[in-house]
């Protein structure tokens, strides 16, 4: 049998110099960790920490039907975006399962840039494409473009040094084109996905060690580290952000998965009937955040109990939280368990663990 090769983005012998722990991850040789994680995750909360995140897909969709196509293929409402600004959404499948959650940027009136995860690329292309009846021009920029996610309280500081674009006037999903440590045209964005602040950069591969070395050397008197994707999920599970594959997935409706925010029903899009069916009728589960209230650490798959022993639902991420010191996760459960302070059990080595029901985020920055 021929061996399937993974992937390397264009910081690959960035982290290998830095010692990073590699490991294969959505197709790419990707660090999980360079110091440890609850260093990074640290690192991240209170200081700097940068990522690579280059594995990440990004298609251009432009044309003067670019938005109509945006609109049928996504939950959230794209007519709602002006020029430069971010909104988070996700792509339906006519079952009104999850295909993709993804992020929409409007470059312009008839130009919009979709970043979607790296595990489904191929999976995300063939649908848009599948949808693209109005002759929208498509086009996969995900091999040529780098991508740094310089995150946590003091990323303001650092990356300022390296242009003179207002970062701190850069509002929360939104985004510029701009000069960084030199490069033009690069997009400095705000959408976050570790809840401590900071910018993505999205660059030609190219110019990528060049603006790693520049983003390194500019956050040293911050402290800056490099982080990897173990602390990434710890800091995305501290906020209660879902990521593909655990807590959504082509079985799980927007409605039970919590996404309801980003599912607007002003329009039609890929099974909006079926969803909206969801909406209004309820799900017999929900996805929900708890805390374990002893020293267990619940983990993905894990079974989800009442008082009695009977399975009602199953663990979909799970974490000893840095920042928090104790056990967090998300499941979905029985909907008659999703209210807050529910009582709920978590089967850890066939040992039910006390757990309860909590609203995220799990952690609240001062």
């Amino acid at each position: 049998m021929e061996a399937t090769l993974t992937k390397r983005t264009p910081l690959y012998n960035k982290h290998v110099e830095a010692g990073a722990k590699i490991v294969p991850f959505a197709g790419y040789d990707m660090p999980v960790s360079y110091t440890g994680i609850n260093a990074e995750h640290e690192a991240v909360r209170t200081a700097v920490g940068m990522f690579d995140v280059s594995h990440m897909g990004e298609f251009i969709v432009k044309g003067t039907s670019a938005l109509d196509l945006i609109q049928r293929v996504t939950s959230n409402d794209a007519s709602k975006l002006i020029d430069g600004k971010v909104q988070y959404s996700c792509l339906p499948n006519s079952n009104g399962g999850i295909i993709d959650d993804l992020l929409v940027y409007r470059m312009s009136e008839e130009e919009y840039m979709l970043v979607v995860n790296a595990s489904n690329i191929d999976k995300d292309w063939d649908w848009i494409g599948s949808q693209n009846t109005g002759g929208v021009e498509l086009k996969n920029i995900s091999d040529k473009t780098a991508l740094l996610a310089v995150q946590g309280p003091k990323a303001t500081a650092a990356l300022q040094k390296l242009t003179d674009v207002d970062l701190a006037g850069l509002e929360y999903y939104s985004f510029v084109r701009g000069t960084m440590a030199g490069f033009d045209n690069v997009i400095i964005s705000a959408t976050g996905y570790t809840g401590a602040g900071g910018f993505e950069l999205y660059i030609k591969n190219e110019n990528a060690e060049a603006l790693w070395d520049a983003v390194m050397e500019a956050g040293k008197e911050f402290g800056i580290a490099l982080a990897g994707l173990g602390c990434r999920d710890t800091l995305r599970l501290e906020m209660g952000f879902c990521l593909y594959g655990n807590d959504i997935d082509d079985t799980t409706s927007p409605i039970e998965a919590g996404l309801g925010w980003i599912t607007k029903f002003t329009k039609e899009f890929t099974a909006s009937d079926i969803i909206q069916g969801h909406k209004t009728n309820g799900t017999g589960r929900k996805l929900v955040g708890f805390t374990v209230e002893e020293r267990a650490i619940p983990r993905h798959d894990y079974e989800v109990c009442d008082a009695d022993g009977r399975v009602i639902g199953k663990v979909t991420s799970g974490t000893q939280s840095p920042s928090l010191k104790l056990p967090i996760g998300m499941a979905y459960v029985e909907t008659a368990f999703s209210k807050v302070d529910s009582e709920i059990y978590i089967k850890v080595r066939d040992k039910l663990s006390k757990a309860k029901v909590v609203k995220a985020p799990f952690y609240k920055a001062n």
